[in-house]
């Protein structure tokens, strides 16, 4: 549909967007520019669909005033808003994460990765991957249930105090609240790695083809450390679920 629609037209529509009260027809380009993610979007979610046999959340097109929102708060042209069409992927932990986006690579080889858990946004944890279909680009996020309940503990408040809050502006304590829930995941997550990384250690021990008593206690003692790490995290994650929950539950009936 907006095949015939330039770069620079759509380009200069995001100029007018970026400085308010966009005319009629700015809006009917603009409606005519997110559609044509529609059908990107349709081929990315059946491929995930029929390759992972998971079903996908998400929206084929992003609304018309977050897209103006982003081009005030960001310098960026239209044409390179990354997420106009998008999905997200919700999985347990961190090792169901690597998997997953694993997986992913390998259905979409040519999409570019991005890790916000590494360079978090305001305390936002994901992976991110950039899909490119027909030359439109579809995110696919892909989060943890902590990262979720983090993202949908920041919407809450950003919708009950400032949307400011989402990009570390407005209440206070409520970004110090987000901050802290972001900390204690951060926490939780180096322990997961850290499981991540031993259960690879053990496999190359397994592997080994001479098993000598020092190697199998040494399997043993890692067996032993990896199921105590294990107990701890489960523990530990559903207890900050739990919290989470609780507080947006709170907020919710607070706001009712």
């Amino acid at each position: 549909m907006e095949s015939h629609i330039s770069k620079s037209k759509i380009d200069r529509l995001g100029d007018r967007l970026r400085k308010g009260n966009p005319s009629d027809d700015d809006l009917r380009l603009l409606d005519e520019y997110r559609r044509s993610f529609n059908n990107a979007y349709d081929i990315v979610v059946v491929s995930i669909r029929q390759n992972l046999k998971i079903e996908p959340t998400g929206r084929p097109a992003k609304s018309t005033t977050s897209i103006s929102e982003k081009l005030r708060r960001e310098s960026i042209r239209l044409t390179q808003v990354q997420d106009i069409a998008g999905c997200r992927l919700i999985v347990p932990e961190i090792a169901d994460q690597e998997r997953l986006i694993a997986s992913l690579v390998k259905i979409f080889p040519e999409s570019t990765v991005v890790d916000r858990r590494k360079k978090p946004s305001h305390g936002y944890r994901a992976v991110h991957l950039i899909v490119s279909v027909s030359e439109k680009a579809v995110e696919i996020q892909v989060r943890t249930a902590l990262q979720q309940g983090w993202a949908e503990l920041s919407e809450k408040l950003s919708d009950l105090f400032d949307p400011a809050i989402k990009y570390g502006g407005g209440n206070e304590k409520a970004i110090q609240l987000l901050g802290i829930a972001s900390l204690r995941i951060v926490e939780l997550e180096a322990m997961e790695f850290n499981v991540l990384e031993m259960q690879s250690s053990l496999a190359g021990m397994l592997s080994n083809p001479s098993l000598t008593e020092d190697l199998q206690a040494d399997i043993m003692n890692m067996r032993l450390k990896i199921t105590s790490h294990k107990g701890e995290l489960d523990a530990a994650r559903e207890d900050l679920l739990n919290t989470l929950g609780i507080t947006v539950k709170e907020l919710r009936e607070t706001s009712s």
